[in-house]
Protein backbone atom coordinates (compact mmCIF):
# COMPACT_ATOMS: atom_id res chain seq x y z
CA UNK A 1 0.00 0.00 0.00
CA UNK A 2 2.83 1.90 0.07
CA UNK A 3 3.83 1.95 -3.22
CA UNK A 4 1.80 4.67 -4.55
CA UNK A 5 3.01 7.94 -5.81
CA UNK A 6 1.13 10.36 -3.72
CA UNK A 7 0.54 8.46 -0.47
CA UNK A 8 3.53 7.68 1.81
CA UNK A 9 6.55 9.27 2.76
CA UNK A 10 8.83 6.26 1.83
CA UNK A 11 7.10 6.37 -1.19
CA UNK A 12 8.69 10.27 -2.04
CA UNK A 13 11.81 10.25 -0.13
CA UNK A 14 13.26 6.61 -1.15
CA UNK A 15 11.64 6.52 -4.36
CA UNK A 16 15.47 7.04 -5.34
CA UNK A 17 16.18 8.43 -8.52
CA UNK A 18 17.24 11.55 -11.03
CA UNK A 19 15.05 14.32 -12.97
CA UNK A 20 13.65 17.43 -12.49
CA UNK A 21 10.17 19.42 -14.19
CA UNK A 22 9.69 22.55 -14.80
CA UNK A 23 6.26 22.71 -14.30
CA UNK A 24 4.95 25.08 -12.13
CA UNK A 25 1.55 26.01 -11.12
CA UNK A 26 -0.49 28.26 -13.64
CA UNK A 27 -0.78 31.73 -12.35
CA UNK A 28 -4.13 32.28 -10.78
CA UNK A 29 -4.98 35.02 -13.01
CA UNK A 30 -4.27 32.44 -16.00
CA UNK A 31 -6.81 29.68 -14.50
CA UNK A 32 -10.88 30.13 -15.67
CA UNK A 33 -13.13 32.18 -13.34
CA UNK A 34 -15.39 29.40 -12.85
CA UNK A 35 -14.55 27.55 -9.15
CA UNK A 36 -14.54 24.19 -10.46
CA UNK A 37 -12.58 24.71 -13.98
CA UNK A 38 -9.65 26.74 -11.38
CA UNK A 39 -9.67 23.74 -8.73
CA UNK A 40 -9.60 20.53 -11.64
CA UNK A 41 -6.73 22.97 -13.63
CA UNK A 42 -4.48 23.70 -10.51
CA UNK A 43 -5.26 19.69 -9.22
CA UNK A 44 -4.37 18.48 -12.53
CA UNK A 45 -1.22 20.15 -12.67
CA UNK A 46 0.11 19.30 -9.23
CA UNK A 47 -0.93 15.56 -9.91
CA UNK A 48 1.05 16.21 -13.54
CA UNK A 49 3.75 17.60 -11.55
CA UNK A 50 3.82 14.50 -9.25
CA UNK A 51 4.30 12.27 -11.89
CA UNK A 52 6.87 14.16 -13.86
CA UNK A 53 9.36 13.90 -10.88
CA UNK A 54 9.82 9.84 -11.81
CA UNK A 55 12.40 9.22 -14.64
CA UNK A 56 10.25 6.60 -16.17
CA UNK A 57 7.13 8.58 -16.74
CA UNK A 58 9.35 10.82 -18.85
CA UNK A 59 10.32 8.28 -20.14
CA UNK A 60 7.28 6.68 -21.41
CA UNK A 61 6.08 10.23 -22.65
CA UNK A 62 9.38 10.14 -24.69
CA UNK A 63 11.85 12.09 -22.72
CA UNK A 64 15.08 10.00 -23.97
CA UNK A 65 17.03 12.12 -21.19
CA UNK A 66 15.32 10.48 -18.54
CA UNK A 67 15.53 7.24 -19.77
CA UNK A 68 17.85 4.67 -17.82
CA UNK A 69 18.30 7.42 -14.98
CA UNK A 70 17.05 6.81 -11.26
CA UNK A 71 15.21 10.29 -9.28
CA UNK A 72 17.19 12.66 -8.19
CA UNK A 73 16.87 13.26 -4.56
CA UNK A 74 19.27 15.71 -4.32
CA UNK A 75 18.72 18.42 -1.33
CA UNK A 76 18.21 21.01 -4.36
CA UNK A 77 15.71 18.67 -6.13
CA UNK A 78 13.78 18.37 -2.50
CA UNK A 79 13.90 21.81 -1.74
CA UNK A 80 12.54 22.56 -5.33
CA UNK A 81 9.77 20.20 -5.21
CA UNK A 82 8.95 21.82 -1.88
CA UNK A 83 8.50 25.00 -3.27
CA UNK A 84 6.21 23.95 -6.29
CA UNK A 85 4.20 21.67 -3.94
CA UNK A 86 3.42 24.53 -1.64
CA UNK A 87 2.37 26.77 -4.10
CA UNK A 88 -0.13 24.34 -5.54
CA UNK A 89 -1.20 23.52 -1.92
CA UNK A 90 -1.95 27.26 -0.95
CA UNK A 91 -3.96 28.17 -4.57
CA UNK A 92 -5.69 25.30 -4.00
CA UNK A 93 -6.69 25.87 -0.16
CA UNK A 94 -7.62 29.26 -1.64
CA UNK A 95 -10.68 27.28 -3.21
CA UNK A 96 -13.54 27.40 -1.12
CA UNK A 97 -14.72 23.89 -1.19
CA UNK A 98 -18.39 25.29 -0.66
CA UNK A 99 -17.93 26.41 -4.44
CA UNK A 100 -17.24 23.10 -5.61
CA UNK A 101 -19.46 20.05 -6.93
CA UNK A 102 -19.76 17.07 -4.59
CA UNK A 103 -17.55 14.96 -6.66
CA UNK A 104 -14.66 18.25 -6.87
CA UNK A 105 -15.17 18.11 -2.94
CA UNK A 106 -14.03 15.12 -2.39
CA UNK A 107 -11.29 15.63 -4.79
CA UNK A 108 -9.78 18.64 -3.38
CA UNK A 109 -9.95 16.75 -0.21
CA UNK A 110 -7.83 14.12 -2.12
CA UNK A 111 -5.21 16.12 -3.30
CA UNK A 112 -4.87 18.35 -0.73
CA UNK A 113 -4.56 15.15 1.55
CA UNK A 114 -1.72 13.99 -0.56
CA UNK A 115 0.17 17.46 -1.03
CA UNK A 116 0.72 17.92 2.85
CA UNK A 117 1.39 14.93 3.45
CA UNK A 118 4.39 15.65 0.61
CA UNK A 119 4.87 19.01 2.57
CA UNK A 120 4.97 17.28 5.87
CA UNK A 121 7.64 15.20 4.89
CA UNK A 122 10.11 17.24 4.04
CA UNK A 123 8.99 20.21 6.81
CA UNK A 124 9.29 17.27 9.60
CA UNK A 125 13.04 16.47 8.33
CA UNK A 126 11.85 12.39 7.62
CA UNK A 127 13.82 12.29 4.49
CA UNK A 128 16.58 11.97 7.60
CA UNK A 129 15.27 8.31 7.91
CA UNK A 130 13.94 6.80 5.08
CA UNK A 131 13.56 3.23 6.50
CA UNK A 132 11.53 1.75 9.19
CA UNK A 133 12.47 -1.57 11.31
CA UNK A 134 10.86 -3.72 7.80
CA UNK A 135 12.00 -1.79 5.18
CA UNK A 136 15.13 1.20 3.95
CA UNK A 137 16.76 2.75 0.72
CA UNK A 138 18.27 -1.11 -0.21
CA UNK A 139 14.61 -2.28 -0.75
CA UNK A 140 13.43 0.81 -2.42
CA UNK A 141 15.78 0.86 -4.88
CA UNK A 142 15.89 -3.09 -6.14
CA UNK A 143 11.49 -2.28 -6.28
CA UNK A 144 12.55 0.65 -8.39
CA UNK A 145 14.74 -0.91 -10.61
CA UNK A 146 14.09 -4.57 -10.31
CA UNK A 147 10.43 -3.94 -11.68
CA UNK A 148 11.36 -3.13 -15.07
CA UNK A 149 10.11 -4.92 -18.06
CA UNK A 150 12.26 -4.75 -21.36
CA UNK A 151 11.48 -5.61 -24.35
CA UNK A 152 13.79 -3.99 -26.82
CA UNK A 153 17.73 -3.50 -26.85
CA UNK A 154 17.12 0.09 -25.78
CA UNK A 155 15.47 -1.17 -22.75
CA UNK A 156 18.12 -3.55 -22.14
CA UNK A 157 20.46 -0.86 -22.64
CA UNK A 158 18.66 1.67 -20.05
CA UNK A 159 17.96 -0.77 -17.31
CA UNK A 160 21.80 -1.12 -16.97
CA UNK A 161 22.30 2.17 -16.84
CA UNK A 162 20.11 1.99 -14.09
CA UNK A 163 21.77 -0.51 -12.76
CA UNK A 164 25.25 1.63 -12.76
CA UNK A 165 23.28 4.48 -10.63
CA UNK A 166 22.77 2.75 -7.90
CA UNK A 167 26.11 3.39 -6.15
CA UNK A 168 24.91 6.86 -6.50
CA UNK A 169 21.55 6.25 -5.28
CA UNK A 170 22.40 4.56 -1.87
CA UNK A 171 25.07 7.07 -1.57
CA UNK A 172 23.04 9.69 -1.48
CA UNK A 173 20.30 8.28 0.71
CA UNK A 174 24.00 7.62 3.24
CA UNK A 175 24.22 10.91 3.22
CA UNK A 176 20.52 12.10 4.40
CA UNK A 177 21.12 9.25 7.08
CA UNK A 178 24.57 11.22 8.26
CA UNK A 179 23.19 14.03 8.46
CA UNK A 180 20.15 12.42 10.78
CA UNK A 181 22.98 11.44 13.12
CA UNK A 182 24.29 14.67 13.06
CA UNK A 183 21.06 16.61 13.58
CA UNK A 184 20.02 13.53 16.18
CA UNK A 185 17.51 12.53 14.00
CA UNK A 186 17.53 8.54 13.15
CA UNK A 187 15.65 5.74 13.95
CA UNK A 188 16.16 4.12 17.31
CA UNK A 189 18.92 1.27 17.39
CA UNK A 190 16.79 -0.99 19.11
CA UNK A 191 14.71 -1.45 15.76
CA UNK A 192 17.61 -1.73 13.23
CA UNK A 193 18.87 -5.79 14.72
CA UNK A 194 17.70 -7.04 11.28
CA UNK A 195 18.49 -4.52 8.83
CA UNK A 196 21.98 -5.75 8.09
CA UNK A 197 20.98 -9.22 7.20
CA UNK A 198 18.31 -7.69 5.21
CA UNK A 199 20.74 -5.54 3.19
CA UNK A 200 23.35 -8.65 2.82
CA UNK A 201 20.80 -10.56 1.22
CA UNK A 202 20.63 -8.21 -1.92
CA UNK A 203 24.63 -9.08 -2.28
CA UNK A 204 25.00 -12.30 -4.35
CA UNK A 205 28.30 -13.82 -5.61
CA UNK A 206 26.32 -15.52 -8.87
CA UNK A 207 24.55 -12.87 -10.62
CA UNK A 208 21.76 -14.40 -11.76
CA UNK A 209 20.77 -15.17 -8.63
CA UNK A 210 20.24 -11.39 -7.79
CA UNK A 211 16.97 -10.05 -8.17
CA UNK A 212 18.47 -7.30 -10.28
CA UNK A 213 19.13 -10.03 -12.69
CA UNK A 214 15.09 -10.78 -13.17
CA UNK A 215 14.79 -8.54 -15.45
CA UNK A 216 17.56 -9.87 -18.19
CA UNK A 217 16.19 -13.26 -17.67
CA UNK A 218 12.76 -12.31 -18.48
CA UNK A 219 13.89 -10.53 -21.90
CA UNK A 220 15.81 -13.34 -23.26
CA UNK A 221 12.73 -14.69 -25.41
CA UNK A 222 12.37 -10.98 -26.43
CA UNK A 223 15.56 -10.60 -27.69
CA UNK A 224 18.00 -11.95 -30.30
CA UNK A 225 20.40 -14.73 -29.33
CA UNK A 226 23.26 -12.65 -30.43
CA UNK A 227 21.88 -9.48 -28.34
CA UNK A 228 21.22 -11.13 -25.65
CA UNK A 229 24.30 -12.74 -25.07
CA UNK A 230 25.97 -9.25 -24.96
CA UNK A 231 23.11 -7.82 -22.76
CA UNK A 232 23.60 -10.44 -20.69
CA UNK A 233 27.21 -10.55 -19.92
CA UNK A 234 27.50 -7.20 -19.33
CA UNK A 235 24.19 -7.55 -16.65
CA UNK A 236 26.56 -9.40 -14.91
CA UNK A 237 29.67 -8.17 -14.54
CA UNK A 238 27.71 -4.55 -13.35
CA UNK A 239 25.22 -6.40 -11.08
CA UNK A 240 28.96 -8.45 -9.91
CA UNK A 241 30.37 -5.33 -9.29
CA UNK A 242 29.10 -1.97 -9.21
CA UNK A 243 25.32 -3.43 -7.40
CA UNK A 244 27.16 -5.99 -5.21
CA UNK A 245 29.70 -2.84 -4.02
CA UNK A 246 26.77 -0.33 -3.43
CA UNK A 247 25.44 -2.71 -1.38
CA UNK A 248 28.23 -3.87 0.48
CA UNK A 249 29.10 -0.46 1.23
CA UNK A 250 26.02 0.49 2.37
CA UNK A 251 25.90 -2.63 4.59
CA UNK A 252 28.89 -1.53 6.35
CA UNK A 253 28.00 2.24 6.57
CA UNK A 254 24.86 0.97 8.56
CA UNK A 255 27.10 -1.68 10.66
CA UNK A 256 29.77 0.42 11.68
CA UNK A 257 28.63 3.97 11.37
CA UNK A 258 24.61 4.33 11.71
CA UNK A 259 23.10 1.61 14.22
CA UNK A 260 26.38 2.88 16.74
CA UNK A 261 25.30 6.33 16.58
CA UNK A 262 21.51 5.76 16.29
CA UNK A 263 19.43 6.69 19.23
CA UNK A 264 18.94 5.07 22.13
CA UNK A 265 15.06 6.67 23.01
CA UNK A 266 12.51 5.57 21.55
CA UNK A 267 9.83 8.62 21.95
CA UNK A 268 9.06 10.16 18.92
CA UNK A 269 8.12 13.68 20.68
CA UNK A 270 11.67 13.50 21.91
CA UNK A 271 12.97 14.07 18.47
CA UNK A 272 13.96 17.38 17.80
CA UNK A 273 10.29 19.56 17.24
CA UNK A 274 8.67 15.91 18.19
CA UNK A 275 5.57 16.80 19.77
CA UNK A 276 4.52 18.57 16.64
CA UNK A 277 5.80 16.21 14.70
CA UNK A 278 3.82 13.17 15.96
CA UNK A 279 0.44 15.55 16.10
CA UNK A 280 1.32 15.47 12.34
CA UNK A 281 1.49 11.50 11.72
CA UNK A 282 -1.29 11.13 13.97
CA UNK A 283 -3.57 14.07 12.02
CA UNK A 284 -2.42 12.01 8.88
CA UNK A 285 -2.63 8.37 9.98
CA UNK A 286 -6.19 9.13 11.38
CA UNK A 287 -7.99 12.13 9.42
CA UNK A 288 -9.22 12.39 12.61
CA UNK A 289 -8.47 15.53 15.49
CA UNK A 290 -8.10 13.39 18.23
CA UNK A 291 -5.35 13.48 20.47
CA UNK A 292 -3.19 10.82 21.94
CA UNK A 293 -4.24 11.08 25.16
CA UNK A 294 -8.00 10.16 23.85
CA UNK A 295 -6.73 7.64 21.18
CA UNK A 296 -4.87 6.06 23.88
CA UNK A 297 -8.22 6.09 25.89
CA UNK A 298 -10.17 4.43 23.15
CA UNK A 299 -7.72 1.85 22.92
CA UNK A 300 -8.06 0.90 26.25
CA UNK A 301 -11.50 0.58 26.81
CA UNK A 302 -11.59 -1.63 23.31
CA UNK A 303 -9.36 -3.97 24.98
CA UNK A 304 -11.58 -4.30 27.67
CA UNK A 305 -14.60 -5.32 25.81
CA UNK A 306 -12.42 -7.36 23.60
CA UNK A 307 -10.80 -9.50 26.47
CA UNK A 308 -13.89 -10.03 27.58
CA UNK A 309 -15.31 -11.43 24.34
CA UNK A 310 -11.50 -13.79 24.42
CA UNK A 311 -12.59 -14.91 27.75
CA UNK A 312 -15.54 -16.27 26.70
CA UNK A 313 -14.36 -18.42 23.46
CA UNK A 314 -12.35 -19.84 26.45
CA UNK A 315 -14.60 -20.36 28.76
CA UNK A 316 -16.85 -22.38 25.35
CA UNK A 317 -13.93 -24.45 24.53
CA UNK A 318 -13.69 -25.82 28.57
CA UNK A 319 -10.09 -25.16 28.87
CA UNK A 320 -8.56 -25.10 32.61
CA UNK A 321 -6.60 -22.64 33.03
CA UNK A 322 -5.63 -18.89 33.11
CA UNK A 323 -5.86 -16.63 30.05
CA UNK A 324 -2.44 -16.50 30.44
CA UNK A 325 -2.65 -20.15 30.34
CA UNK A 326 -4.46 -20.29 27.40
CA UNK A 327 -2.26 -18.05 25.25
CA UNK A 328 1.03 -19.76 26.11
CA UNK A 329 -0.89 -23.06 24.72
CA UNK A 330 -1.92 -21.19 21.06
CA UNK A 331 2.01 -20.55 21.05
CA UNK A 332 3.30 -23.83 21.89
CA UNK A 333 0.71 -26.46 20.31
CA UNK A 334 2.22 -28.21 17.15
CA UNK A 335 -1.15 -28.56 15.76
CA UNK A 336 -1.55 -24.85 15.43
CA UNK A 337 0.93 -24.38 12.87
CA UNK A 338 2.31 -25.64 9.26
CA UNK A 339 4.99 -28.02 8.53
CA UNK A 340 6.05 -26.20 5.47
CA UNK A 341 5.90 -23.15 3.67
CA UNK A 342 4.21 -24.57 1.07
CA UNK A 343 1.25 -25.93 3.37
CA UNK A 344 0.70 -22.31 4.79
CA UNK A 345 0.92 -20.68 1.60
CA UNK A 346 -1.91 -23.30 0.22
CA UNK A 347 -4.13 -23.10 3.07
CA UNK A 348 -3.92 -19.06 2.45
CA UNK A 349 -5.03 -19.66 -0.92
CA UNK A 350 -7.63 -21.85 0.14
CA UNK A 351 -8.92 -19.27 2.80
CA UNK A 352 -9.07 -16.84 -0.05
CA UNK A 353 -10.74 -19.07 -2.34
CA UNK A 354 -13.67 -19.78 0.01
CA UNK A 355 -13.94 -16.04 0.46
CA UNK A 356 -14.15 -15.32 -3.18
CA UNK A 357 -17.08 -17.42 -3.31
CA UNK A 358 -19.04 -15.50 -0.95
CA UNK A 359 -18.25 -12.09 -2.22
CA UNK A 360 -21.54 -11.58 -4.19
CA UNK A 361 -23.65 -11.94 -1.18
CA UNK A 362 -21.94 -8.67 0.13
CA UNK A 363 -20.57 -6.80 -2.81
CA UNK A 364 -22.10 -6.06 -5.99
CA UNK A 365 -19.54 -4.42 -7.42
CA UNK A 366 -16.68 -6.88 -8.23
CA UNK A 367 -13.01 -5.76 -9.29
CA UNK A 368 -11.64 -6.64 -12.48
CA UNK A 369 -7.73 -7.21 -11.44
CA UNK A 370 -7.27 -10.41 -9.99
CA UNK A 371 -5.23 -11.36 -7.06
CA UNK A 372 -2.46 -14.12 -6.01
CA UNK A 373 -0.84 -15.25 -2.79
CA UNK A 374 2.80 -15.31 -2.21
CA UNK A 375 5.12 -15.75 -0.04
CA UNK A 376 7.08 -12.61 1.81
CA UNK A 377 9.93 -11.90 -0.43
CA UNK A 378 13.05 -13.98 1.55
CA UNK A 379 15.75 -10.84 1.64
CA UNK A 380 12.95 -8.74 3.84
CA UNK A 381 10.88 -11.81 5.41
CA UNK A 382 12.98 -12.12 9.04
CA UNK A 383 11.49 -8.41 10.28
CA UNK A 384 8.52 -8.11 8.08
CA UNK A 385 5.03 -8.35 9.61
CA UNK A 386 3.01 -11.54 9.38
CA UNK A 387 1.34 -10.61 5.80
CA UNK A 388 0.59 -7.79 3.62
CA UNK A 389 -1.00 -6.76 0.27
CA UNK A 390 0.53 -5.26 -2.50
CA UNK A 391 -1.59 -3.63 -5.27
CA UNK A 392 -1.25 -3.98 -8.72
CA UNK A 393 0.97 -1.45 -10.62
CA UNK A 394 -0.40 -1.98 -14.03
CA UNK A 395 -2.51 -3.67 -16.06
CA UNK A 396 0.17 -6.39 -16.35
CA UNK A 397 0.26 -7.21 -12.56
CA UNK A 398 -2.10 -8.84 -10.12
CA UNK A 399 -2.38 -8.00 -6.81
CA UNK A 400 -0.35 -9.95 -4.65
CA UNK A 401 -1.51 -11.15 -0.79
CA UNK A 402 2.02 -11.64 0.75
CA UNK A 403 2.10 -14.13 3.34
CA UNK A 404 5.23 -14.01 5.45
CA UNK A 405 6.49 -18.19 5.60
CA UNK A 406 9.94 -17.17 7.69
CA UNK A 407 9.71 -18.83 11.37
CA UNK A 408 6.88 -21.46 10.39
CA UNK A 409 6.48 -22.34 14.21
CA UNK A 410 5.29 -17.97 15.06
CA UNK A 411 2.84 -18.33 11.89
CA UNK A 412 -0.13 -19.95 13.83
CA UNK A 413 -2.79 -20.73 11.65
CA UNK A 414 -5.51 -19.97 13.39
CA UNK A 415 -4.95 -16.54 12.82
CA UNK A 416 -4.95 -17.30 9.06
CA UNK A 417 -8.81 -16.59 8.38
CA UNK A 418 -8.66 -13.12 9.52
CA UNK A 419 -5.29 -12.48 7.99
CA UNK A 420 -6.50 -13.67 4.02
CA UNK A 421 -9.88 -11.64 4.52
CA UNK A 422 -7.77 -8.62 5.75
CA UNK A 423 -5.19 -8.55 3.02
CA UNK A 424 -7.00 -10.76 0.22
CA UNK A 425 -10.94 -10.12 0.08
CA UNK A 426 -13.18 -8.43 1.26
CA UNK A 427 -10.06 -6.35 2.11
CA UNK A 428 -7.52 -4.78 1.08
CA UNK A 429 -7.69 -6.14 -2.61
CA UNK A 430 -11.21 -5.99 -3.01
CA UNK A 431 -11.17 -2.34 -1.77
CA UNK A 432 -7.91 -0.97 -3.63
CA UNK A 433 -8.65 -2.84 -7.06
CA UNK A 434 -12.40 -0.89 -7.23
CA UNK A 435 -10.49 2.27 -6.30
CA UNK A 436 -7.77 1.87 -9.07
CA UNK A 437 -10.59 0.87 -11.77
CA UNK A 438 -13.03 3.80 -10.62
CA UNK A 439 -14.28 5.65 -13.96
CA UNK A 440 -14.29 9.64 -14.66
CA UNK A 441 -12.79 10.24 -11.61
CA UNK A 442 -8.96 11.87 -12.28
CA UNK A 443 -5.74 9.42 -11.08
CA UNK A 444 -5.00 10.96 -8.03
CA UNK A 445 -8.04 9.58 -6.56
CA UNK A 446 -7.42 5.85 -7.93
CA UNK A 447 -3.68 6.13 -6.97
CA UNK A 448 -3.47 8.12 -3.03
CA UNK A 449 -4.15 5.32 -0.35
CA UNK A 450 -5.48 6.79 3.12
CA UNK A 451 -4.55 4.42 5.78
CA UNK A 452 -7.40 5.18 7.91
CA UNK A 453 -10.06 4.69 5.46
CA UNK A 454 -7.92 1.02 4.11
CA UNK A 455 -6.76 -0.21 7.04
CA UNK A 456 -10.15 0.42 8.64
CA UNK A 457 -11.88 -1.48 6.00
CA UNK A 458 -9.39 -4.49 6.25
CA UNK A 459 -10.36 -4.83 10.09
CA UNK A 460 -13.83 -4.24 9.01
CA UNK A 461 -13.25 -6.97 6.43
CA UNK A 462 -12.18 -9.41 9.12
CA UNK A 463 -15.38 -8.73 11.13
CA UNK A 464 -17.15 -9.04 8.28
CA UNK A 465 -16.11 -12.93 8.13
CA UNK A 466 -18.43 -13.75 11.02
CA UNK A 467 -21.53 -13.00 8.62
CA UNK A 468 -19.80 -15.15 5.76
CA UNK A 469 -19.50 -18.41 7.74
CA UNK A 470 -15.90 -18.20 8.84
CA UNK A 471 -14.53 -18.70 12.06
CA UNK A 472 -16.86 -21.74 12.76
CA UNK A 473 -13.90 -23.14 14.33
CA UNK A 474 -13.36 -21.61 17.91
CA UNK A 475 -9.60 -21.36 17.57
CA UNK A 476 -10.10 -19.55 13.96
CA UNK A 477 -12.74 -17.23 16.01
CA UNK A 478 -10.50 -16.40 18.99
CA UNK A 479 -7.96 -15.73 16.34
CA UNK A 480 -10.01 -13.34 14.91
CA UNK A 481 -10.45 -11.61 18.14
CA UNK A 482 -6.62 -11.51 19.19
CA UNK A 483 -6.18 -9.31 16.06
CA UNK A 484 -8.21 -7.10 16.82
CA UNK A 485 -7.00 -6.56 19.71
CA UNK A 486 -3.90 -6.39 18.41
CA UNK A 487 -5.27 -3.40 15.89
CA UNK A 488 -6.88 -1.83 19.83
CA UNK A 489 -3.53 -2.56 21.87
CA UNK A 490 -1.85 -0.38 19.02
CA UNK A 491 -3.35 2.22 20.15
CA UNK A 492 -2.69 1.31 23.61
CA UNK A 493 0.68 1.19 22.63
CA UNK A 494 2.09 3.64 20.26
CA UNK A 495 0.52 6.54 21.92
CA UNK A 496 2.01 4.70 25.22
CA UNK A 497 5.68 4.64 23.74
CA UNK A 498 5.45 8.40 21.62
CA UNK A 499 3.59 10.35 24.11
CA UNK A 500 3.87 9.00 27.56
CA UNK A 501 7.04 7.46 28.41
CA UNK A 502 6.54 3.54 28.11
CA UNK A 503 9.33 1.37 27.38
CA UNK A 504 9.36 -0.55 24.49
CA UNK A 505 9.65 -3.67 27.38
CA UNK A 506 5.88 -1.71 29.01
CA UNK A 507 4.56 -1.86 24.76
CA UNK A 508 5.89 -5.86 24.30
CA UNK A 509 4.62 -6.95 27.86
CA UNK A 510 1.14 -5.37 27.04
CA UNK A 511 0.47 -7.09 23.76
CA UNK A 512 1.94 -10.16 24.63
CA UNK A 513 -0.28 -10.75 27.78
CA UNK A 514 -3.47 -9.81 26.11
CA UNK A 515 -3.05 -11.02 22.87
CA UNK A 516 -2.42 -14.54 21.33
CA UNK A 517 0.32 -13.32 18.53
CA UNK A 518 3.79 -14.99 19.04
CA UNK A 519 6.58 -13.30 20.74
CA UNK A 520 8.33 -13.19 17.14
CA UNK A 521 5.40 -11.06 15.65
CA UNK A 522 4.70 -9.28 19.31
CA UNK A 523 8.61 -8.24 19.32
CA UNK A 524 8.86 -7.19 14.95
CA UNK A 525 5.65 -5.64 15.63
CA UNK A 526 6.38 -3.21 18.36
CA UNK A 527 9.51 -2.10 16.64
CA UNK A 528 7.35 -1.47 13.35
CA UNK A 529 5.21 0.78 15.96
CA UNK A 530 8.66 2.60 17.21
CA UNK A 531 9.96 3.33 13.96
CA UNK A 532 6.75 4.16 11.94
CA UNK A 533 4.85 6.50 14.48
CA UNK A 534 1.21 6.69 14.27
CA UNK A 535 0.70 4.69 11.73
CA UNK A 536 -0.90 2.07 13.73
CA UNK A 537 -3.16 4.05 14.89
CA UNK A 538 -5.32 3.41 11.65
CA UNK A 539 -6.82 0.42 11.59
CA UNK A 540 -9.40 0.97 15.31
CA UNK A 541 -10.08 3.80 14.27
CA UNK A 542 -11.01 3.69 11.00
CA UNK A 543 -13.31 0.58 11.66
CA UNK A 544 -14.72 1.72 14.77
CA UNK A 545 -16.38 4.14 11.97
CA UNK A 546 -17.53 1.63 9.77
CA UNK A 547 -19.16 0.01 12.40
CA UNK A 548 -21.19 3.19 13.98
CA UNK A 549 -22.03 4.29 10.02
CA UNK A 550 -23.03 0.68 9.36
CA UNK A 551 -25.41 0.80 12.94
CA UNK A 552 -26.83 3.88 12.06
CA UNK A 553 -27.71 2.96 8.35
CA UNK A 554 -29.55 -0.25 9.97
CA UNK A 555 -31.40 1.57 12.42
CA UNK A 556 -32.23 4.36 10.32
CA UNK A 557 -33.52 2.34 7.45
CA UNK A 558 -34.88 -1.08 9.14
CA UNK A 559 -35.71 -3.74 6.99
CA UNK A 560 -35.00 -1.21 3.80
CA UNK A 561 -31.15 -1.81 5.11
CA UNK A 562 -28.94 -3.63 2.37
CA UNK A 563 -25.93 -4.76 3.02
CA UNK A 564 -24.75 -5.33 -0.54
CA UNK A 565 -25.38 -1.21 -0.95
CA UNK A 566 -23.78 -0.19 2.12
CA UNK A 567 -20.59 -1.64 1.12
CA UNK A 568 -21.17 0.26 -2.24
CA UNK A 569 -21.57 3.39 -0.81
CA UNK A 570 -18.70 3.17 1.49
CA UNK A 571 -16.37 1.83 -1.32
CA UNK A 572 -17.66 3.90 -4.24
CA UNK A 573 -15.51 6.80 -3.89
CA UNK A 574 -11.97 5.04 -3.08
CA UNK A 575 -9.24 5.96 0.34
CA UNK A 576 -11.11 8.65 1.41
CA UNK A 577 -10.61 10.77 4.86
CA UNK A 578 -12.49 9.48 7.30
CA UNK A 579 -14.47 12.98 7.83
CA UNK A 580 -15.21 12.63 3.74
CA UNK A 581 -16.57 9.27 4.66
CA UNK A 582 -19.16 9.84 7.48
CA UNK A 583 -20.27 12.86 5.43
CA UNK A 584 -21.17 10.73 1.97
CA UNK A 585 -22.84 7.86 4.41
CA UNK A 586 -24.99 9.99 5.97
CA UNK A 587 -26.11 11.79 2.97
CA UNK A 588 -27.10 7.96 1.53
CA UNK A 589 -28.84 7.28 4.76
CA UNK A 590 -30.56 10.27 4.61
CA UNK A 591 -31.58 10.20 1.17
CA UNK A 592 -32.50 5.88 1.21
CA UNK A 593 -35.09 7.50 4.07
CA UNK A 594 -36.97 10.12 2.06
Amino acid sequence: MRQFLFASFLTVSVSLAVSGCATSPAEPEALAANPNQQFETLANEAWNYNRMQYPSVLARQGDASAAGKLMDNSPEALAARYRARKAFYEQLEAIDPNTLSENNQINRDMIMYALRNQLSNYEYDMYLTPLTNETGPHNAVARSVANERIRNVTDAQNYIAKLNAIPAALQQQADYMREGIQRGITQPAVVLYGMPDSIQAYIKANPTASVFYGPIAAAQTRLSEADFRAIDIEAQTVISTQVNLAYSDFHDFMVNEYIPNARQDIAAINLPNGEAFYANRVKHYTTTDLTPEEIHNIGLQEVRRIRNEMQQVIDELGFEGSFADFIDFLRSDPQFYATSAEELLKEAAYIAKKADAVLPRFFKHLPRTPYGVVAVPAEIAPTYTTGRYAGSNSEYDAGYYWVNTYALDRRPLYELEALTLHEAVPGHHLQIALAQEMENVPDYRKSTYISAFGEGWGLYAEYLGLEAGFYQDPYSNFGRLTYEMWRAARLVVDTGMHTMGWSRDQAVEFMASNTALSMHNVNTEIDRYISWPAQALSYKLGELLIRQLRAEAETALGDDFDIREFHYQVLRNGSIPLATLEAQVRAYIESSKN
